[in-house]
């Protein structure tokens, strides 16, 4: 393997030092050898100090750094990585329980692999690469994942068509490293629900709402309740279980209410409470009446790059004045964001001026975020994505 060092501008090694692990391409200044995208190279400071190792890549990112000493990238580091995040969700009770076999196990920067999601469904990964480096990487990490994993592990879905980056012209195709076996059925908190890892949306399934719904449980009881945005239906079949009066699901995609109508009946079946609907989010909020008085807003990412910003904070008053007009006095609201570049501060405020535009009393019960298989690196104060709030509406 080729030996590539990147050299850093004075004063701009502080935030490597504070573990930082992304190297901006305005921080560099010279590269010594001669990377592609995807190749390891070292980075130094201005005095020669080794300041890290990871993937070179075209961007404004130019490094994600895999290690802040001067190790071997190889099959022990890989294997190592994913032995102590597995660790962790040993210990959160997410893995190798009876009554829950669905959990996040890789979550890039929060587990010190920036670059890979993997999602572990039964007795099935989900490998997610975000850059070059961890796609060229990915049968070392299948193979760590059978070393870790063992006879519990039958399949590896390698599913990073629509994450790498596209100027890359990788060809990547999407397919099993290891298995082949479609056994869809997996378990969260009990629950039952079927999982299109080869065709649904991200790795198949959103892990990262399973503490939100668990909430959502203890509030249903007697309500009735809308599943805006359901995609599979998460958030509805928990409101079944825990007494709902009625649940309403609906998605614009006519396949994500189909699997939706699934998972309802696989835990409920032939259960009358429950109707889905695939309609225009929108359109739906703005014909109903008040019929409800639990509301699930759980929108896909409105903004994915902060030059459409505005936009997305614009989507997301629209959306909950809405729903602040139309759900019942003493109706409870669950909404969220999963917009990286909308922070805290920004959503809150999106709510804030849409519970104003109403004019009704709104108190705020629960501030949500991620659970704690898609850990925060605390040096990498942006892997936290997910904001919610649950509100009390008068």
């Amino acid at each position: 393997m080729k030996e590539c060092k990147v050299f850093l501008k004075p004063k701009k090694e502080e935030s490597l030092l504070r573990f930082h692990p992304w190297v901006f391409s305005g921080a560099i200044q010279t590269i010594e050898g001669e990377p592609e995208e995807g190749d390891l190279v070292e980075v130094y400071g201005t005095n020669g100090r080794f300041l890290g190792i990871g993937h070179y890549q075209i961007g404004s990112i130019a490094v994600r750094i895999l290690s802040f000493k001067p190790v071997t990238i190889d099959a022990a580091f890989w294997e190592e990585r994913i032995r102590i995040a597995y660790a962790l969700r040993q210990a959160l009770e997410l893995a190798g329980v009876e009554n829950n076999n669905t959990f996040r196990l890789i979550h890039g920067e929060g587990d010190n692999l920036p670059g890979l999601v993997i999602d572990m469904y039964a007795h099935t990964a989900v490998m997610q690469a975000h850059s070059v480096g961890m796609h060229y990487a990915r049968h070392q990490i299948a193979e760590a994942l059978k070393a870790v994993l063992g006879d519990s592990l039958q399949n590896i879905y390698y599913k990073s068509e629509a994450t790498l980056p596209y100027k890359a012209n990788l060809g990547s195709e999407d397919g099993y490293l290891y298995g082949g076996e479609v056994e869809d059925i997996a378990l969260e908190n009990g629950l039952k629900f079927c999982v299109d890892w080869q065709k649904g949306q991200k790795t198949g399934f959103f892990v990262d709402q399973r503490e939100n719904r668990s909430l959502l449980e203890r509030y249903a009881k007697g309500r009735s309740v809308l599943n805006m945005f359901c995609y599979t239906g998460g958030f509805s079949f928990y409101a079944m279980r825990g007494g709902a009066k009625v649940v309403h699901s609906v998605d614009s995609s006519a396949k994500a209410i189909s699997l939706t109508n699934k998972n309802v009946e696989l835990n409920f079946p032939g259960d009358p409470r429950h109707e889905a609907y695939a309609e225009d989010a929108f359109k739906y909020l703005e014909k109903m009446g008040s019929n409800y008085d639990l509301i699930i807003l759980d929108p896909p990412a409105f903004a994915k790059h902060k030059n459409v910003l505005r936009n997305a904070l614009q989507g997301y008053r629209k959306l909950n004045a809405i729903a602040f007009e139309k759900i019942k006095p003493g109706g409870i609201l669950f909404t969220f964001s999963c917009s990286q570049v909308v922070s805290k501060e920004n959503f809150r405020l999106a709510v804030f001026s849409a519970a104003a535009q109403s004019g009704r009393s709104v108190r705020i019960l629960h501030q949500l975020t991620q659970p704690a298989d898609h850990p925060v690196n605390i040096y990498h104060p942006e892997g936290e994505y997910l904001k919610g709030l649950v509100l009390y509406v008068e």
